[in-house]
């Protein structure tokens, strides 16, 4: 296994797979690298593949501390200077992913050269957030966080399967990090994952970005947010892991917009 440990001593798991311009994978709250593989053969055969499991997920190690996504964000860019030096990286992100991506175009612009944004969760609205905390407070919660991927993240078409291998990971993840990131994402004045927040936090971006949606009414705080000429907004109505559901979808929309 590849690790990489960052000041505080945590141990970043990551895998470094083809050839080329870097590409980083940034997965989602409760998830893994794992998630990229529908992605990984591909993009290998084109780029050079970095793809991070976050502190507190998969194999990397589990401190207790701060989850916030400026800490993963800062994880990232320590493993990119040691790996790809001088060598800006496309980052793909998903779901929190999407903001940890942002957080690193925001704080370490020079290791970002564009973005791929997979249904980004930075427009969340204030009533909707108080219950998801309320639920991280409760006793259990990786039971709450399974419970809230059932509800919200499938359409019918989402395979069984898939909900089966996110629910047993999910279950399986540290409720100190469960809870540690949403409080992250969604708490105070640095919660950059609040839309009240994220509008103006954004707007410090640079970097190109693509940006994938599951649903159209969830583009709107992309859609209010200043834009390049190279910045794109679609929508595939794949459901939360949208990458994985319809990936050779995905896939091309993704390596075309790279292409160009």
């Amino acid at each position: 296994m590849t690790y990489h440990e960052v000041p505080d001593g945590t141990r970043i798991f990551y895998t470094d797979t083809g050839q080329g311009k870097p590409v980083l994978l940034l997965h989602g709250w409760a998830c893994d690298g794992n998630d990229w593989s529908w992605q990984v053969p591909e993009l290998e055969q084109r780029y050079r593949v970095l793809t991070v499991d976050h502190r507190g997920h998969g194999h990397s190690s589990a401190p207790h501390g701060s989850y916030r996504p400026q800490v993963l964000a800062d994880d990232a860019a320590t493993l990119l200077r040691a790996v790809a030096p001088g060598q800006p990286a496309v980052v793909f992100g998903h779901s929190m992913g999407t903001i940890v991506a942002s957080a690193l175009a925001v704080r370490h612009p020079e290791l970002v050269d564009s973005l791929v944004l997979v249904d980004p969760v930075y427009n969340a609205p204030e009533d909707r957030l108080k219950p998801a905390l309320d639920a991280m407070r409760g006793p259990s919660p990786s039971a709450a966080a399974a419970a809230m991927f059932e509800a919200a993240f499938y359409t019918p078409d989402t395979p069984d399967y898939l909900k089966a291998w996110h629910r047993r990971r999910v279950l399986a993840t540290p409720d100190h990090v469960v809870a540690g990131c949403i409080a992250g994402l969604y708490e105070g004045d640095e919660g950059i994952g609040r839309a009240v927040i994220a509008q103006e936090y954004l707007r410090r971006r640079a970097a190109p970005r693509l940006a994938v949606y599951a649903s159209e009414p969830a583009t709107w705080l992309e859609r209010a947010l200043p834009g390049g000429e190279s910045d794109e907004i679609h929508v595939m109505p794949g459901g939360h892991f949208l990458h994985q559901q319809l990936p050779s979808q995905f896939n091309a929309l993704a390596l075309s917009w790279l292409s160009r």
